[in-house]
């Protein structure tokens, strides 16, 4: 008899050949799929041709998105990406996504049905984490990892021990997804979870759509997590049906298993939350901001750039004007998304406030291009992170927010709730 195992412990177990596998121990598993973008990409197909690999071990499981630097922004990353075609043509490898088709790796991926339920998904970029939502287990690794993974279809990894997170309740108004792992990473901090799985779940996850889903997952990195996971259901079910393009497989934990610590929120005691500059965990109730004055909004990205998110700026942004001090950048995170919002009516209302709409891309998030931000210039953002230098000159400032305060504070030229509209 098999010891009683969490989540995380029964993907890697089936993935190692393993019966069981337990908190610590080194396995070999096998990978569904490797991911690398225009930045890894090409630092892993160096590490390829290095150790004298010919080909990769599957040409379907080899995944490239060409999004942090795309539409390419000079002619550095043109020959980035051009590299990585060039590798995609010479074996053949099917998942590349072109500008015009792609879109932010980490909800491109998903809505392509690529990753699904119970896979192991490695990524050079940390917020492979994302897939978690999906119930896999997804995590970042470095280049020559993710090269080694490429020529071999096998990794190896350390168990990590669990950490269960709990939120229940009914959220309040304007609280969303981003608010409540803002919330975890601000009680735990940034290495609350370090090398360790988030396992989140309670009443309000379970009714959480799948993009809510996303944005908790894609963010348990910044609590230091090796991957943060929620047990799959019938939302996620309802999501992967004629959409995975592989068989899923859906894991539980058992209810004896063994966590290192389990954590309960109450999610009607938690309103929206803002992270201040310049680490993710310096959280403050947007009702005690204070007067920010902000120079910038940016909305969209690999955590918030889903539809439902686009939708929820653009209906506080319908029939308003973005203050004349702001400028409101706002970034689908496919082109399918950007198709759908379009006809929705959303970016219609977003441009017709004063907010400018680009094709997917990763530029402003790590300061890349398409909105990088001056010496002293403020942003509030609905990206992941807001370290020193993130999204520009070391001297701007960059605050965390869900969709709701972004777009409120971009009408307002101030951080604050779209109560004070």
């Amino acid at each position: 008899m098999t010891r009683p195992m969490n989540i995380t412990e029964k993907i890697l177990a089936d993935h190692a050949g393993l019966s069981e596998v337990k908190a610590g121990q080194l396995i070999t598993a096998k990978v569904d799929i490797t991911l690398a973008n225009d930045i890894t990409g090409p630092v892993a197909i160096n590490e390829f041709n290095k150790i004298g690999a010919d080909k990769v071990f599957d040409k379907s499981r080899v995944v490239f998105v060409p999004d942090h630097f795309v539409p390419n922004r000079d002619i550095k990353s043109a020959e980035q990406v051009k590299q990585i075609r060039e590798f995609v043509q010479a074996q053949g490898i099917e998942n590349f996504f072109e500008v015009g088709r792609m879109g932010i790796e980490h909800a491109l991926l998903p809505d392509k049905g690529i990753v699904t339920a119970g896979d192991i998904v490695i990524g050079a970029d940390s917020h492979t984490c994302t897939y978690g939502a999906l119930g896999a287990f997804s995590t970042g690794m470095g280049s020559t990892d993710i090269a080694c993974a490429m020529a071999s279809g096998d990794t190896w990894l350390k168990v990590p021990s669990a950490i269960k997170v709990e939120f229940n309740g009914k959220l309040n108004k304007w609280v969303s997804a981003k608010d409540l792992i803002l919330y975890l990473i601000g009680n735990i901090g940034v290495d609350g979870a370090l090398y360790k799985t988030l396992e989140i779940g309670g009443s309000t996850i379970r009714e959480l759509p799948m993009d809510g889903r996303f944005t908790i997952c894609n963010m348990a990195i910044e609590a230091g997590a090796k991957n943060g996971i929620i047990e799959p259901d019938d939302i996620t079910k309802e999501y992967l049906e004629n959409r995975s393009i592989r068989p899923y497989k859906f894991y539980k934990s058992d209810e004896n298993a063994e966590y290192e610590r389990v954590i309960k929120f109450n999610a009607e005691e938690i309103e929206p939350v803002v992270a201040f500059p310049h680490l993710p965990e310096n959280i403050k109730p947007v009702s005690k901001a204070g007067d920010i004055k902000i120079n910038q909004a940016v909305i969209g990205s690999c955590t918030n750039g889903r539809l439902s998110d686009i939708k929820a700026a653009a209906e506080i942004l319908k029939g308003r004007k973005v203050h004349k001090d702001v400028r409101l950048i706002v970034f689908p995170a496919t082109q399918q998304i950007y198709l759908e919002a379009l006809k929705a009516g959303y970016i219609e209302a977003i441009i017709e406030a004063g907010g400018a709409v680009s094709t997917p891309t990763c530029g402003p998030c790590l300061g890349g291009h398409c909105g990088i931000l001056a010496a002293g210039e403020r942003a509030i953002s609905t990206t992941n992170r807001n370290f020193v230098g993130r999204m520009g000159h070391v001297e701007s400032e960059v605050y965390l927010s869900s969709p709701y305060i972004a777009a409120a504070s971009a009408i307002l030229g101030r951080i604050a709730s779209p109560d004070n509209l």
